[in-house]
């Protein structure tokens, strides 16, 4: 309490000493020189007062950050409304005039305290929520990270000899986007970029290659023309991966720089490059930086079917391609730091698997980029006859989409049901659920294809490699994982991919697990990967009816799915008819 006048300062500290700790301050300045080492509660301040009165205190109170927040109730025999006015619009939480009744001030100050805890509270949970979004955004951001770096690892693993070449393109366009933005080329444009989600979107830059046959991607001669031919589909089939994904998500600038490097790193200044023949400027600018880098760093690395040129041989080549391969601008400033690129190669083998430099994003693409590796599996599994030329990928490559939907009904049935599985189900985060509900079968990247798209029946042998897929599956997951802590989605994931393929009585693959000892999304992606499989048309043959479907479903139960399980998938399975039919 500040007041000038003793007999009032003494009665005050009577009236709330028994409830409260009191200072009791005898002028304004007083005050500051208290608040240099006490914060309190509630300020009770008295407006005339020498040498500095109520209004100018509270003034100096209410602009400084430590005492903004302080309550202020002004105590004095002003009873006029101009001055009451004042007060108030100074920032004093509340007016009471002298002499003031004990109880009405006991009351004030009760009700003061209490207003002022709770805004204290809401601030602290604001805090708490801003720190747990940035967690959460944190947390996004590895997650997406690592899950990229294993779509673009998992093109790599099928063209072994090229390892490392995606880490090693990424560093190089780090280099070269410092460099143009150092000397103000291409400035315009440069400063409308995302420099950060450009060259994170540069890893995807071969993700086209997933539809090259086993047999063209790893052989180990010169190509001839025709597999050369179909070597240069993989930036249309890139291309109409990322739109893929597009068609399902908001705008997305990541998306967008990933389809443009896609589509046209292969384009030449000259116009004889490929898919489109674009020439000059008509090349995005994206597509013209990592021609250069890729050229550089394919002619400085190892191939089945050419000699590893020398750095010094490698910039005599590119200086070679201005004006003919490569923007002349883009090329002479690589040329001019081609000492500086040559250092990431030195890097690069003294600290291989290393991220140099590495970029996080802004902007929630967890669920696109789990998304990619969903349609990617998908693409593999239907055969290249069905589109030859444009390599467009069918409409009938919808079976992550599907299972998404199927999921979502079963998950709903199961919430309804009391019991076990509804209990279980209450503690998961259902979105993270689903999203990871897209890796089920991610393992499908380690089978040949000759093998995922025969149009015959499986030998022993080949059905034992199609097995192999659940164990490569959690492998994928793991490699997630070494650039990850944890995360539900992961922990979701690797239970979708290893168990998916178990049986309720012991027979399935890979770990034979019985019963309950199958983690439960397992136990549901069991039923919903079998009817989907069912009615749907395969390269071995075509879909059955959904009451056959059903029925092959309702007689597995107890053997190779969870009878409680069946038992709710029967009483809901019109739902998942009317899915099939729409998609």
């Amino acid at each position: 309490m500040v007041d000038d006048d003793i007999t009032c300062l003494n009665a005050a500290r009577n009236i709330l000493a028994e409830n409260y700790d009191v200072f009791t301050v005898p002028s304004g300045k007083k005050l500051f020189q208290i608040l240099e080492k006490v914060t309190p509660d509630l300020i009770l301040l008295d407006i005339e007062m020498p040498e500095m009165n109520g209004y100018d205190v509270i003034k100096i109170l209410k602009n400084a950050e430590n005492t903004a927040d302080i309550p202020v109730i002004f105590l004095t025999s002003i009873i006029d409304p101009e001055s009451e006015l004042k007060g108030l619009s100074l920032g004093a939480a509340d007016y009471i005039t002298k002499p003031f009744s004990q109880q009405l001030l006991l009351k004030r100050i009760e009700v003061h305290l209490f207003v002022a805890s709770q805004k204290n509270g809401i601030n602290d949970y604001r805090v708490d929520l801003e720190k747990i979004a940035e967690e959460k955004r944190r947390a996004v951001f590895e997650m997406q990270n690592a899950i990229l770096k294993t779509v673009a690892e998992l093109v790599e693993c099928r063209n072994n000899i090229m390892a490392g070449h995606i880490e090693r393109t990424q560093n190089y366009l780090k280099l070269f986007m410092e460099i143009l933005t150092a000397n103000n080329y291409y400035a315009p444009e440069l400063s409308t970029w995302d420099i950060d989600l450009f060259l994170m979107a540069s890893e995807l830059h071969d993700i086209g290659k997933i539809s090259i046959s086993d047999s063209i991607l790893m052989k180990p001669d010169k190509l001839t023309k025709e597999e050369f031919d179909e070597i240069k589909k993989h930036t249309v089939f890139g291309v109409n991966i990322i739109r893929k994904i597009e068609q399902r998500t908001s705008k997305n600038l990541f998306l967008k720089y990933a389809r443009i490097l896609a589509g046209s790193h292969h384009e030449k200044w000259d116009g004889t490059g490929y898919p489109l023949g674009l020439k000059g400027e008509e090349i995005p600018l994206q597509g013209r930086l990592m021609a250069i880098v890729d050229v550089y760093d394919a002619l400085t690395h190892d191939h089945p079917y050419k000699r590893t040129y020398t750095h010094e041989e490698a910039i005599d080549i590119i200086r070679d391609g201005a004006n003919i391969h490569f923007d002349p601008l883009l090329d002479e400033v690589f040329v001019k730091h081609e000492k500086d690129f040559k250092d990431i190669i030195i890097l690069h083998n003294s600290f291989r698997g290393k991220y140099l430099g590495g970029y996080l994003s802004s902007g929630d693409l967890q669920f696109s980029i789990s998304k990619t590796v969903s349609n990617i599996v998908d693409a593999r599994v239907v055969p290249q006859d069905e589109y030859p030329g444009n390599a467009v990928i069918p409409e009938s490559a919808e079976e992550t989409e599907k299972i998404q939907r199927f999921l979502k009904i079963f998950t709903e049935a199961l919430l309804v049901e009391d019991g076990r599985y509804r209990d279980e189900i209450l503690t998961w985060d259902i979105n993270i659920f689903f999203m990871s509900a897209q890796l089920h079968d991610v393992g499908k990247m380690a089978v040949n294809d000759r093998i995922l798209n025969k149009t015959g029946k499986l030998t022993e042998e080949e059905f034992e490699k199609i097995k192999s897929h659940a164990d490569f599956g959690v492998k994928v997951v793991n490699k997630i994982k070494e650039n990850l802590d944890e995360g539900e989605m992961l922990a979701h994931a690797e239970a979708f991919v290893g168990s998916h393929h178990e049986k309720w009585d012991g027979t399935g693959y890979p770990l034979g697990l019985k019963g309950e000892e199958i983690p439960l999304q397992g136990r549901i992606m069991a039923i919903i990967d079998v009817y989907e499989a069912l009615t749907s048309n395969r390269p071995q043959r075509k879909k059955m009816p959904h009451e056959d479907a059903v029925n092959i479903i309702k007689s597995c139960g107890g053997t190779s799915f969870d009878p409680g399980l069946v038992s709710i998938f029967l009483k809901h399975e019109k739902d998942f008819s009317e899915v099939a039919k729409q998609i």
